[in-house]
């Protein structure tokens, strides 16, 4: 299939279903700063790379947002939505169910080596229908093999399904400059302090405090991402300082801001 741009010219696009072959790759890039995809699906999972820019990808079980040199996990016939920020470049490969056993059966981001990066590169140029059994077929059960083997990568933030916390993360959504306390949220939802931190541990499997800090974290790395300044960043997350959220960054990934950013951009073309 071709690299597509976005939004795609008339007969670019064919539904990678309807493509007899158990691996189906393509490229996508797009100069718009943002654009979003509605919850969909396809038979097929999906193996989404970002070499530029920054996505997050919603389905059952959370959140991932997704840097360059990640890629995300859809499995086969789950509902989705993505959003992509700043100047966006990524490869996909959609993978049918019975391709190989051993692919996850749950959602999740990897880290992308450079080979599996470089084969989902070369993966993308292949014509649609090419020749089962030959050069491609094998180029494609490497890649597999070399995502199946890929470490994880920790940017997954679980969501409620309790309509009160559902709210709250709306609002956060939108304002995540918004600080204020466990107790004033929990007094905007109608419960008390203990009911809303009980609720969220037993929804997230986290602390309110913790899952607000990785929704943070998460914030952070998709805007820094789509080009935005560790100010801006810092700034828009509501934080007094630059060295604060820095501080925050380091403890939670190990890491400053520009030096995460750094190395996901290395290597990029």
């Amino acid at each position: 299939m071709p690299i597509l741009s976005f939004p795609h010219k008339e007969n670019e696009w064919i539904e990678p279903d309807e493509i007899d072959r158990p691996v189906v790759t393509f490229g996508l890039s797009t100069e718009l700063t943002r654009f979003e995809l509605d919850l969909h699906h396809h038979r097929k999972g999906q193996i989404l790379l970002v070499q530029r820019g920054a996505l997050s990808c919603e389905m059952e079980g959370g959140l991932w947002i997704v840097p360059p040199r990640s890629a995300v996990w859809i499995p086969g016939a789950t509902p989705h939505a993505i959003k992509a920020s700043g100047a966006m470049e990524g490869y996909c490969a959609f993978v049918d169910p019975d391709a190989d056993l051993r692919l996850p059966e749950q959602g999740c981001a990897v880290s992308v080596t450079p080979l599996l990066r470089e084969l989902l590169v070369r993966a993308a140029h292949f014509p649609a229908f090419y020749e089962e059994g030959g050069v491609e077929s094998r180029l494609l059960r490497v890649l597999l093999d070399e995502f199946i083997s890929a470490e994880s990568d920790d940017l997954h933030l679980p969501m409620p399904e309790d309509s009160r916390l559902r709210r709250i993360v709306v609002h956060m959504m939108a304002s995540p400059g918004d600080r204020r306390t466990l107790d004033v949220w929990a007094r905007q939802a109608g419960m008390s302090g203990r009911s809303l931190e009980r609720l969220t541990r037993q929804e997230t499997g986290m602390s309110f405090g913790r899952w607000r800090q990785q929704f943070a974290i998460m914030l952070a790395v998709e805007r820094l991402a789509g080009g935005a300044s560790i100010q801006q960043v810092a700034c828009g997350l509501g934080y007094e300082s630059v060295p604060s959220f820095v501080t925050m960054f380091r403890k939670t990934l190990g890491v400053s801001p520009g030096r995460y950013m750094a190395a996901r951009q290395a290597d990029t073309p």
